[in-house]
């Protein structure tokens, strides 16, 4: 870590001390469940989810990019989401997967902190994505005269760059912030996968104030950005008066989709990064929500509720592209 943060005097000294406490080498996770039955059923079904997950987000992303009248702002967010979902899923699920058919669920702990960074770099991207989304539809539908300049290519993949440069941020914050505390005794994870708050409560010091920094780093990100997507909904129903009909609909369609994505995804990251050093049992559940159900809802919902899609798709399944390809 100090190739990313040079260490000086005194701090240098007691990073240093925190690393030789460091006694964990390997964590446990105590899983879902630990009744066999519903380990098996959980394994069919998240299995199935992921597969479906895997499929519907490359079929999203192929169909895109080789359909050209697909090449716009809105299509081009939609393919870096699915590209995220794929991700994102990709970080938790194959280990909760294998651990649902193992009686004791480890991990090491490097692996664990690279599962923690990982998680937090594209489930941070996402959150900046969607706001992205929001204000994409924010310009495309209170000032569709300006659209073509405002969100041309060039600011599209500007905005991109800056996302993926403030969700790594984020991420080697968070990721510090864990490691830099000392593991020398617990190692029982009450989860399926590494997350800041569960693993710092292992360490073995006062964890208060590394609690609040993640508060004020991760809880603030997810309740800003989302109070920043609601406001921009709400200003954009209100400039849904003055469309007609067709424009309303249009709209309206549009824009439900995005927030159905944007509720299902910000509502667990809000109920589980802006409450410090406090557990519930519900958290499991709500976990499952955003690392593996809310993944599989951006195919789902762009696809069955959006026409260009579903007619890009029809298209190039008669030309025969999905038989060609193997997809």
């Amino acid at each position: 870590m100090s190739f990313f943060f040079p260490l000086q005097g005194p701090f240098e000294t007691h990073w240093m001390d925190a690393l030789n406490q460091t006694r964990v080498t390997e964590f446990v996770f105590l899983g879902l469940t630990d009744k066999w039955v519903l380990e098996i059923l959980f394994f069919l079904a998240f299995s199935i989810t992921y597969v479906l997950t895997l499929l519907g987000n490359t079929l999203i992303i192929v169909t895109i990019v080789f359909t050209p009248r697909l090449h716009t702002p809105m299509y081009f967010f939609l393919s870096n989401l699915s590209f995220i979902d794929i991700c994102h899923s990709s970080v938790t699920v194959p280990k909760m997967l294998e651990g649902l058919l193992l009686e004791i669920k480890t991990i090491s702990f490097d692996n664990c902190i690279a599962q923690l960074f990982f998680l937090h770099l594209f489930a941070c991207g996402e959150i900046f994505l969607l706001t992205i989304m929001a204000y994409d539809r924010y310009v495309a539908i209170c000032a569709p005269l300006h659209y073509s300049n405002v969100m041309n290519m060039r600011v599209c993949v500007q905005l991109v760059f800056a996302l993926w440069l403030g969700a790594t941020v984020h991420s080697l914050v968070q990721t510090f912030l864990t490691i830099r505390l000392p593991y020398c005794g617990p190692n029982i994870i009450d989860s399926y996968f590494c997350d800041v708050p569960p693993v710092i409560k292992l360490a073995c010091t006062d964890t208060y104030l590394t609690g609040m920094l993640i508060v004020s780093n991760s809880g603030t990100i997810s309740l800003t950005c989302f109070l920043a997507l609601v406001t921009s909904y709400t200003v954009i129903l209100v400039s849904l008066r003055k469309q007609s009909a067709e424009g309303r609909r249009k709209a309206l369609s549009t824009c439900s989709a995005h927030f159905m994505v944007v509720a299902f995804f910000f509502g667990p990251c809000i109920f589980i990064y802006t409450r410090p050093d406090t557990s519930f049992s519900i958290d499991k559940v709500v976990s499952v929500f955003y690392t593996v159900v809310t993944p599989l809802l951006n195919p789902l919902i762009y696809t069955l509720r959006n026409e260009e899609v579903k007619s890009a798709m029809k298209h190039l399944r008669q030309r025969g592209f999905f038989m060609k390809s193997g997809t």
